[in-house]
């Protein structure tokens, strides 16, 4: 069967969409024609940082979807212990969550964005925690839900519907009773009155704050069960987003969640059209069925089902409810059908109907399970593992190379119709404009020459890999004069071949090499915005303090140092062999020096190195070239200015090898702390008996051992393996 007679009318359908006049909230302000988001479902704002930097940024993606960043509440035993939805379920408005402090959070934004990656916030405004919850939540703000008091925000109980026309049950029992559904508690959830003009200022004060921040836009979360006047009264006092990042007057992309399936009297998803895009919950189980019926991908949008027209529509394979058997979950493709799961990925982001979305799992044996979590229930860090999965429990779709590929497919593909269809049994294949190609089957392998209406030239099929200088990462497909190519698939649990022209062989662009290797050798450095910026004290938490220590030792070619430190086992209980435990290492951020060649290995050792400690490398700390960190990082330095190396602020000459970090001062010893210098050629640096340190503040060590002491907060000199100190003011 040829499909081009029936798609004529399907491809002008498609093109008069790609032309639309889209409202002022519809926008979603992503740089360089990027079009895939991605949703890293309760990650850490520290993991997302380094992930902006070292992957999506490269790979195309647009942007992401953050957890909630707002306080909750902590659920534990007998309930489930610390489950993913508490994260919907506010105390306050305060941006203190398991994933991070506000800091960590403003810091990821600055991060993301320096590398064209936009931050959408998942914004919980229908509703407060849940009724019979009181206590205290994430930042220990004290809450009673019963008596509708939350003093962080604050809200009041005059702030919330009562439970007039909600039944005996206080709760939402008719989906086809409009003001129930908007007025009443969802899931025993209590239910802010958006019309109360306290409630819309608390709300544009949290949304102007964090867009003050650099955010892009935001997720509402049970979008439907507010009314859309006063969501739109709301959007209407929003200030306009960052005229430095994004431009001048430029909106908020909002995207509300309406779950839209049954079209029987309930709340229809085209009622908020005018409020931003809007989540189509159908398209999941078209997709689901596409899967296995590739000739029907052109009725991915189907208007007789009630779908959003393709400019309303925001899309994915799956979310974190219907994954999981909640918000219309069933019909749904998910990673745990990896086969699947790529093919329906694949369509979506080749395909023009609707904003597309991709989802960030972490594993889960059950529907109410949160993040993996370290024995105390905080938030395991994101692993990346050598194969550039990731590990600790993460699934992270988005950096299947199928997957993966396909975001940088999109980015190539955006704005171009969809064109050149052919279909044969269950095999499929279309164009997107002269920019993209691809071909899918589902009857095992293909060989086959298409006409694929691209320039002529050696193209990398992203789906199994990247561009590199010498070629491709997996196979090399020739667009010929004509614009025909042969195209092979020979995978039956990847069968799919993608192309497009930013991604052409020999070129290195497109996207990162995620060949079977160290990523931490490849990653891009991290960016010079820091956890706290670099200077002397972070006034958001004083404990904070820039801390520079300079370390004179004549070293050869090829010779590093690196410091080990942090408090001595003798002098406090607690300490053991693990950074991440030890009460004797101290929290640190290391800051940018640079970002020239000399800087290199700096700048990959230095990743994932947040404790200065006695024992090395930390988990996930980065290597360079191969060879992996032994311990906290420094630099050669010069004070000859036009070299290599040249630091204003050392004013002694060379040799004098630096480290400049924040460091929490709280944990010092009445803001001393210790420390050897290490390298693998040189090993451990010997005992030394440091006495009265010189200098603007100079001092005394606080304690007896045989180490170097510096102070937090200050400028520290120190020679290898001498007594001589110099404490500075910074």
């Amino acid at each position: 069967m040829n499909w081009l007679p029936v798609f004529i009318v399907v491809a002008s359908v498609y093109a008069v969409t790609l032309v639309q006049c889209y409202g002022p909230y519809s926008i979603n302000n992503c740089a360089d024609n990027r079009i895939a988001i991605v949703h890293l479902f309760e990650w850490k704002w520290n993991d997302i940082a380094a992930e902006c930097e070292r992957f999506l940024g490269p790979m195309g993606y647009c942007g992401l979807q953050v957890s909630p960043p707002t306080e909750n509440v902590v659920i534990v035993a007998p309930e489930p212990m610390r489950p993913w939805w508490e994260r919907y379920q506010p105390v306050s408005y305060k941006l203190e969550t398991r994933s991070g402090t506000e800091r960590e959070f403003q810091s990821m934004i600055e991060r993301c964005n320096a590398v064209n990656v936009r931050i959408y916030v998942d914004a919980i405004i229908n509703h407060m925690s849940g009724l019979g919850r009181s206590g205290t939540g994430t930042n220990g703000t004290y809450f009673n839900a019963d008596l509708g008091d939350f003093p962080g925000v604050p809200y009041t109980s005059s702030d919330f519907h009562d439970c007039t026309n909600c039944g005996g049950c206080c709760c939402i029992n008719a989906w086809t009773d409009i003001d129930m559904v908007r007025n009443c508690p969802l899931v025993g959830l209590i239910d802010l009155d958006q019309k109360v003009s306290h409630v819309q200022d608390m709300m544009i004060e949290y949304m102007n704050r964090v867009i003050g921040y650099g955010v892009a836009g935001f997720r509402i979360d049970a979008g439907k069960h507010m009314w859309p006047d006063d969501l739109s009264a709301i959007w209407n006092r929003v200030n306009d987003l960052r005229s430095d990042i994004f431009g001048v007057g430029k909106r908020p992309f909002y995207y509300p969640e309406v779950i839209d399936m049954n079209q029987n009297g309930e709340v229809r998803a085209q009622e908020y059209i005018h409020l931003g895009k809007v989540t189509e919950f159908r398209y999941c189980t078209k997709i689901f069925n596409t899967v296995g019926a590739l000739w029907d991908i052109p009725n991915l949008y189907d208007p007789g089902w009630g779908m959003l027209n393709p400019e309303d529509a925001f899309v994915f394979v799956d979310n974190h409810d219907n994954q999981r058997g909640h918000g219309s979950g069933g019909t749904v493709v998910t990673f745990k059908d990896p086969r699947n799961y790529k093919i329906a990925q694949a369509i979506t982001l080749s395909q023009t109907y609707g904003q597309p979305q991709v989802m960030s799992s972490f594993y889960f044996d059950n529907s109410d399970q949160g993040p993996p979590a370290n024995a105390d229930w905080t938030t395991k860090d994101v692993i990346i593992n050598a194969d550039g999965s990731c590990g600790n429990g993460w699934v992270c779709e988005h950096r299947w190379p199928a997957i993966a590929g396909m975001a940088g497919f999109a980015k190539a593909a955006n704005g171009q119709p969809m064109t050149n269809w052919w279909t044969e049994g269950n095999k499929a294949a279309y164009s997107r404009g002269n920019k993209a190609f691809i071909v899918l089957t589902n009857e095992g392998t293909l060989d086959r020459t298409f006409y694929t209406g691209l320039p002529a030239g050696d193209y990398c099929n992203v789906i199994e890999g990247c561009p590199t200088t010498s070629g491709c990462t997996g196979k090399t497909f020739t667009v010929d004069s004509g614009g025909n190519a042969r195209i092979i698939i020979d995978d039956s649990n990847e069968p799919i071949a993608a192309i497009h022209v930013e991604a052409m062989a020999r070129t290195s662009t497109g996207c990162i090499d995620t060949s079977p290797v160290d990523p931490t050798t490849t990653a891009a450095p991290l960016s010079t915005t820091t956890l706290v910026p670099t200077t002397t004290r972070d006034p958001t938490n004083p404990n904070l303090q820039r801390t520079v220590i300079f370390f004179y030792v004549e070293t050869a070619a090829g010779q590093d140092v690196f410091l080990r430190g942090g408090i001595s086992h003798s002098q406090r209980p607690g300490c053991t062999d693990d950074a991440e435990t030890s009460a004797c290492a101290i929290y640190i951020n290391t800051n940018s020096m640079g970002d020239t060649a000399h800087y290199d290995p700096y700048n990959s050792w230095r990743y994932g190195n947040s404790k200065f400690n006695w024992y090395g490398a930390q988990v996930g700390q980065g290597a360079y070239q191969g060879i992996p960190a032994e311990g906290t990082p420094m630099v050669w330095t010069t004070n000859k200015g036009g070299q290599s190396g040249y630091q204003p602020d050392n004013i002694w000459g060379d040799h004098y090898w630096k480290l400049d970090m924040t460091m929490d001062c709280s944990q010092t010893e009445n803001g001393w702390f210790e420390f050897k210098g290490f390298g693998k050629a040189m090993g451990w640096e010997a005992d030394v008996a440091q006495g009265t340190c010189t200098g603007s503040v100079g001092g005394t060590k606080p304690y007896d051992a045989p180490n170097h002491f510096a102070r937090c907060g200050h400028q520290n000199v120190f020679q290898h393996g001498s007594s001589v100190c110099q404490i500075n003011a910074l």
